[in-house]
Order: C-alpha cells, then structure tokens, then sequence
C-alpha cells in the first residue's frame, strides 16, 4: 500500500514547523559485541566439530604404540534469512511535493527497521540459550550443564542458575578454567567479556570497575578486577529480553558466529502504471553458533 496525501494532510498546510517519529536514535551493531562476523556464498553454511585424540599413554618396552582416531562429532549449521522491508509514495504526492519532505526520513526510518531487524534476531541466540526448544548441532540448547562429549559431558552454564552478584560471576571463571575438549582434555579457555541486559549494567558497573569488594565492609580487593579475569570489561545488549539473564564471552574460537550472505541493499523504481515510486531494502544472513564453550551463561535464578 503506498503513502498517499491522505495519509499526509498535514504536510499539505502551510506553517508546518516540525516533523516528528522518524527521527529516533538506535542501538546499533549491538551483535558485533557478541558475534564474529565471516562472510558466505552459499545457501547456509556448515562447521564440523572434530574430536581430536585423547590422553597419550606409555608405551612399555618393545611393545607396539597405541593407535587413536579423531572423528566428527557434530555438524552446526547456518541457514540463512532474507530480512526485507520496502514502502511506496503516490504519485500525487510526489506532485505536491512531499517526495522531498518525506523521502529521505522514510528511507532513514526504513533503515532503521532493518537494523532492528537485525539486533533481534541476533539477540534470540542469547535470549533462547536456555530453552531446549532451541538446539546446536550438538542437539542441545546452548547453555548446557551437559553438553555431550565423547569422555563424558561439559558445562557452559552454572550447576545452580543464579543472578549476576560476585559469587556467581567468580564460580562462572571457575568453571571456564576447567572446560574439556571433545576428548576430556583440558583446554587454556578464559572468560574475556561480559554480555548484560539494560537491567544489569550498574551491578556489572559495580562488578568490575570496583578496587574492593562490592557489598561489604571488608577491606578484601575486587579479585576479579585485580586479576584482569574479563580484559574486555562488560557490554550492554539492549535486545536481550530476560532481565536477570547474563553472559561471559569467552576466547575459544568458533562460538558465536554471524554469517554475511548478502549485505543490506536498496534500490527504487517508479511503477508505470500507478506512478508511484517504490523503496526497497533487503539483506540477508544468518545467526548461530558452533562450539558452545565460546560462551558461558546463566539464566538469573
């Protein structure tokens, strides 16, 4: 349906002062924080997690050498999403020369949808990271207290769900520090960035920029903070929905990742037989994650 006068009369009268709505600023690039982003040529995109080989063990004296078998484990994949939007504007209204007035705020306010567009979805990786529904290609969701390995199973999120406070956040290194690989060998991961919603930015403040500890008259340092345990400090994600619900990023390789299929594009036209000109936008990618131990979570208690 285009926009039509009738939709615009005010713009029609004369002593317009302002117009207002269009104008808003946004939260953007929000998932850069959270995502890595790589760029795709094809209709999704698959990574393959391989097992590697266990504990080496003693070869006794004259004795033949163990032989062992890496093997894949899982397979993530990555279907991408075309995210479009367009609007039109009569051709009497470009007549009355709303084309101008109008045309560039609705082209900004149709980048703005777009961009939305995109912080939500790359949000609902984290906001469905507790919900079984929502599934890697392990076959679990991607906060897990059991992710299935070949030795056993591995944890990206606490034992006892629990808010952010420092007990919670110190047992959470604790936990990054002793992740496994495939294998049950023990992998050098850390924790490097904090990921919190709009309700949770002063505790996290308070967290990590303190020199003592928070919430206590003791003279004991802020370990966290003294230690240099999360380098990138903490980040603010407007988009996640659970208010209690927080994250630690951590640096092993191939977690969460943003695959670029087709970046965003627009293009106009005008249509012969209505007259109308015509604005599309249109990109197309996809949000996900490969090695669950790239984050750590828990959902609140």
């Amino acid at each position: 349906m285009a926009i039509s006068r009738s939709q615009l009369v005010k713009e029609l009268e004369p002593g317009l002062n302002a117009l207002f709505g269009l104008e808003y600023k946004n939260y953007a690039n929000e998932h850069a924080e959270i995502f890595d982003s790589e760029n795709s040529d094809r209709a999704f995109e698959e990574e393959v997690m391989l097992s590697g080989f266990g504990n080496a063990a003693v070869k006794p004296e004259g004795q033949s050498v163990n032989y062992d078998a890496a093997q894949e484990t899982f397979t993530a994949r990555y279907t991408h999403e075309t995210l479009a939007l367009a609007f039109s504007i009569t051709e009497e209204a470009i007549e009355d020369n709303l084309y101008d007035r109008l045309a560039s705020r609705y082209t900004k306010a149709l980048a703005r949808s777009m961009a939305n567009a995109k912080q939500v979805k790359a949000a609902n990786v984290l906001n469905r990271a507790f919900n079984s529904s929502y599934t890697g290609g392990d076959g679990l969701e991607l906060c897990s207290t059991a992710h299935t390995i070949v030795a056993g199973t591995f944890k990206n999120e606490l034992s006892t769900a629990a808010d952010l406070n420092e007990t919670s956040l110190e047992q959470a290194l604790v936990d990054i520090g002793v992740m496994k690989d495939e294998r049950g060998l023990k992998i050098a991961a850390k924790g490097v960035k904090m990921i919190v919603p709009n309700d949770l930015q002063f505790t996290a403040e308070r967290l990590m920029k303190s020199a003592k500890r928070t919430g206590t008259a003791d003279n004991d340092i802020n370990a966290v903070m003294s230690m240099g345990m999360i380098p990138q400090g903490y980040v603010v994600n407007h988009y996640l929905t659970d208010s209690d619900a927080w994250f630690i990023k951590t640096d092993v390789p191939n977690g969460l990742k943003h695959f670029v299929r087709a970046p965003i594009k627009t293009a106009m036209e005008g249509d012969f037989e209505t007259g109308n000109v015509r604005y599309k936008a249109r990109e197309r990618y996809s949000f996900g994650w490969s090695d669950p131990r790239g984050i750590f979570g828990s959902p609140g208690a």
